[in-house]
């Protein structure tokens, strides 16, 4: 019977998502990207490439019926500035960010956003880092702007498994992401969401209502020499490990001989 139930609840969701959810997130991603760019190109850059962005992942959260479960937002109230590090479940990744880590921050996004009418131009506005792997040249590049933008007192939040999961299990985390803070002996805050894959995995057109839960663990902060990496990334993969399913945690591939 609760299935039966589910299957009617989500017919209806269906229809209001197409009816409404969609418009509704479309027009208001357009309004969103225009008052932010604007704002950015007349005002104080660090207020309107934040804010406004908040107010419409928050409003994305609730036009698609989706709670939130906070757990741990303290341990990132007092800094300033720092790299986030998080699991990368699915688009809706996205509005949780901006909704609830309440922190000015910018994206390492793909350089092919940039050409998404809207939100290309506002994102170039607000400062956001398009990473362009093209060459050593153009890798330089994207380096040296994300560390301009540091500079700022700004923040970064990064996706260290470089892509969606297709399957909801959490894969290795690529040393990569971790070069800014090391670079700059930032503190690393690792966060665990959990549920969004439920809401909107990767192969899916729409949404679906939810729950998804987001943890903010402690920040790790470096040490005299700086961080060290390689136990960077074994620590951050843990922690956001440890808010997860089981079933949903990375597990490190035995060496062949042990095979």
């Amino acid at each position: 019977m609760k299935k039966v139930l589910y299957y009617i609840a989500l017919f209806f969701y269906r229809i209001y998502e197409v009816v409404i959810g969609i418009p509704v997130l479309i027009l208001t991603t357009i309004i969103t990207c225009i008052v932010t760019a604007f704002g950015c190109m007349g005002g104080d850059i660090m207020w309107w490439s934040y804010y406004p962005a908040s107010l419409w992942g928050k409003l994305m959260c609730r036009l698609f019926w989706v709670r939130i479960k906070l757990t741990g937002s303290e341990n990132a109230s007092d800094i300033k500035s720092c790299v986030y590090v998080a699991n990368h479940q699915s688009a809706f990744d996205i509005f949780l960010s901006y909704a609830y880590l309440r922190h000015n921050f910018l994206w390492m996004m793909k350089k092919s956003l940039k050409k998404i009418p809207f939100l290309g131009w506002a994102c170039g506005k607000m400062g956001q880092v398009f990473v362009d792997n093209s060459s050593p040249a153009a890798v330089k590049a994207t380096m040296e702007k994300a560390e301009m933008r540091l500079k700022e007192g700004r923040s970064m939040v990064i996706f260290p498994e470089g892509t969606r999961t297709a399957t909801g299990k959490m894969a290795r985390f690529k040393r990569g992401a971790y070069v800014l803070a090391k670079e700059f002996n930032l503190p690393v805050v690792p966060l665990t969401i959990d549920g969004a894959f439920d809401v909107w995995p990767k192969t899916a057109w729409l949404p679906t209502f939810g729950t998804i839960r987001l943890t903010i663990h402690p920040a790790i902060f470096p040490g005299e020499e700086g961080h060290d990496i390689n136990a960077l990334v074994a620590a951050t993969q843990e922690a956001v490990g440890s808010a997860l399913p089981e079933r949903l945690r990375f597990v490190k591939p035995l060496p062949k001989k042990d095979r």
